[in-house]
């Protein structure tokens, strides 16, 4: 009998609930693919959302050379 992976080696998970016909729709789109369960869509297409808005984020980001920059020209202008 193979023994099942402990806790620390699966690593750790929780549980999210998503409306059951969202679900339904999931499994039905998943058939044929890959993805051998919803759960291991969700988490693909949540990890994409996540990694595409941190890269916005980090792109929004003013450096702080960049507020520097902002602040002499605004002072420059006579705006400060």
């Amino acid at each position: 009998m193979a023994r099942r992976p402990s806790r620390e080696a699966r690593g750790k998970y929780t549980t999210v609930s998503i409306p059951t016909p969202l679900f339904e729709r999931i499994r039905a789109l998943i058939e044929g693919t890959g993805f051998t369960s919803v759960s291991q869509f969700v988490t693909y297409v949540l990890r994409e959302v996540v990694s595409d808005m941190e890269k916005q984020k980090a792109q929004a980001a003013v450096s702080e050379e960049e507020k520097k920059e902002i602040i002499e020209r605004l002072r420059s202008l006579g705006y400060i």
